[in-house]
């Protein structure tokens, strides 16, 4: 798995850095990371942050700013410690990695790459995992890479995990409830002043009080982040195994879900068949519509691949 990281990074014609308190960069662009936290500048200032070691139960993106560098995740409010800014999660063989709890699941850190492509303009970083049962049997090994960059005038981060069997595992059942998946908690600012905006125009059927699972390529949320307009746009990769089902909800706060509508269908994870999915989260400075958007979903699609 290591050799192919460096792999990764050379196709990318990058500077691949391995090891702890590394920097690379130049003005336009400086990747970062630690024993504990990667981060990604882009023009001199925070684009994203990522926790990768010495954190509860799973890696998560703990900051996203806007090219004006507005963050727009919270982690772990009050109300919810479990919910760790931009996180992926599922459940696997009957294991729950969402919540936190004593019978939950683990995403443990195994080793950890950065790649910075000057040219074009990106950050990257490149990790392992293990998903774990509490008593440490490994369930499934995830690949996951997750790229920062400014397209247009957003500043997006793509997340592609790829998940596979151990060595002598012959299946694994990836199941969860109505909002699992990549889901992203917003600033406490952003709870109560902020509208979704989907592909469609139209929002999809309730599931529970003002959940909803909305179908299609993309959808925003528009609302006030430090007294400014911020747009937080999630999109689904044309590749996925599935189209995503956006879930959504305001009260009592706000949470942005891409699902895989694993509720509903379990999917099948075996030796030749692994589970690959690949979305982004753009956040714009100032309440973006939806043709500005779909311009930037349109490119982004065109130029994210697999990892």
């Amino acid at each position: 798995m290591r050799r192919m990281f460096w792999l990764v990074a050379v196709l990318l014609g990058s500077c691949l850095l391995q090891g702890c308190g590394v920097t690379v960069g130049s003005r336009n662009l400086s990747v970062a990371y630690d024993g504990k936290e990667a981060s990604v500048e882009l023009h001199d200032h925070p684009a994203a942050l990522y926790r990768f070691d010495d954190v509860p139960f799973k890696p998560y993106v703990k900051e996203l700013h806007t090219p004006g560098g507005v963050n727009v995740l919270r982690d772990a409010p009050a109300d919810h410690l479990h919910h760790h800014a931009l996180m992926f999660a599922l459940a696997v063989d009957g294991v729950d990695f969402w919540a936190e709890t004593p019978e939950c699941g683990r995403q443990v850190h195994r080793g950890m790459a950065s790649a910075a492509d000057v040219n074009a303009g990106s950050g990257t970083f490149f990790q392992q995992l293990d998903w774990t049962t509490p008593a440490g049997q490994v369930l499934l090994q995830e690949q996951r890479t997750i790229q920062t960059q400014h397209i247009q005038d957003a500043t997006v981060l793509t997340w592609w995990s790829q998940l596979t069997l151990p060595q002598g595992k012959t299946s694994a059942k990836v199941t969860g409830s109505h909002y699992f998946g990549l889901g992203a908690r917003f600033v406490e600012s952003m709870d109560k002043a902020g509208s979704f905006l989907y592909a469609s125009g139209e929002a999809g059927p309730i599931v529970r009080g003002d959940e909803r699972l909305t179908p299609g390529p993309w959808c925003a949320y528009h609302s006030i982040a430090d007294g400014k307009k911020v747009t937080v746009v999630m999109f689904d990769h044309p590749s996925n195994p599935r189209e995503a089902a956006w879930f959504t909800m305001q009260t009592p706060f706000a949470y942005l879900s891409a699902t895989l509508r694993l509720h509903e269908k379990p999917l099948q994870v075996g030796p030749d068949r692994p589970l690959k999915v690949c979305y982004a989260v753009a956040v714009f400075d100032g309440h973006a519509d939806g043709a500005r958007i779909r311009r930037l979903y349109d490119e982004w699609r065109r130029t994210a691949g697999g990892s």
